[in-house]
């Protein structure tokens, strides 16, 4: 059985697994500014399924259009149901799950769920290589709020006039909630090998210690949570945590290019830092920052 694996930024990919193909959320429609990735939703004309990590727009976006055009079906949580319906997909195609659930994809292929945290980003966040602590203890009142604050900011900040139209244009398209709705991870299970998949930096300890893959692809940005609180240290320290714990022989790296078409931002994060501290770990794990679109074999 042949694994192979596209990236189309952000934590969207494709897998195609011996014919049977598969999206890691679906995230594809980006402002012009933004990198190019060589597909668009509207692309996209073979899927069986698509593994939604959490409904945020850009990981969600792009799941109602690949939902009618191409009859797969959508395993997500209960929010991003909630958005998918009212986008218009048939609910006979939506596969809502909170965690515990195993679904059979194929004859040989199925994924488990697993409840998960999505990244603290009512705090503080920066690249690797920096280390931050603090935020400990914050009520969820206060975290509500600070959240509250960041998703009524200008999102056209920064940008051109021409980019803030056309980003208001691709808000208006592209489905998605302002609550992840509960974060997921997922356990693709092959007669090849395993595929953990963790769209943002976040989990439950005891949940994590459980899951052992062959193959881990990470999300590589924002403040990390560890059982809901933010994590004391850098991005880097953080994902070597969930490197050591699940014990992939590789692991691919994504949500660390300029997704959001961000002027004067590089088209991706420098990812040393965490090169290097996971050399130091777990100096046996292959890491893949992959190109657009390369068809990487996974497995």
């Amino acid at each position: 059985m042949t694994v192979t694996l596209d990236w189309y930024g952000c934590t969207t990919y494709r897998l195609n697994i011996n014919g049977l193909v598969v999206f890691l959320d679906t995230f594809m429609d980006r402002l012009s500014s933004a990198p190019d990735t060589g597909a668009t939703s509207a692309d996209i004309t073979e899927a069986d399924f698509a593994i939604i990590g959490h409904s945020h727009m850009d990981h969600l976006a792009g799941a109602d259009v690949i939902a009618k055009n191409t009859g797969a079906s959508i395993i997500c949580s209960h929010e991003s149901m909630r958005v998918l319906t009212e986008a218009g997909v048939q609910s006979d195609q939506i596969l809502a799950s909170a965690g515990g659930e195993n679904y059979q994809l194929n004859d040989d292929v199925s994924v488990r769920v697993f409840p998960s945290l999505h990244s603290c980003i009512w705090s503080v966040a920066e690249p690797a290589g920096v280390e931050l602590t603090g935020d400990l203890g914050v009520p969820q009142q206060e975290r509500n709020r600070r959240l509250a604050e960041r998703f009524s900011a200008d999102r056209n900040v920064g940008l051109t006039p021409e980019l803030a139209a056309e980003n208001d244009e691709l808000r208006a398209r592209n489905i998605g909630s302002d609550s992840d709705g509960g974060a997921l991870d997922y356990l693709i299970e092959t007669p090849d090998g395993t595929i953990f998949f963790q769209n943002s930096m976040g989990y439950h300890s005891s949940i994590l210690a459980g899951i052992k893959a062959d193959v881990a692809v990470l999300g590589c940005s924002g403040r990390g949570n560890i059982d809901g609180e933010p994590f004391q240290g850098s991005t880097e320290k953080f994902l070597a945590g969930v490197v050591t714990t699940v014990n992939p022989k590789r692991i691919v790296l994504g949500h660390h290019d300029n997704w959001a078409g961000a002027l004067n931002t590089p088209d991706l994060q420098d990812i040393t830092p965490i090169r290097n501290e996971l050399a130091k770990v777990a100096p046996d794990v292959e890491v893949i920052e992959p190109g657009y679109a390369d068809g990487m074999t996974l497995l």
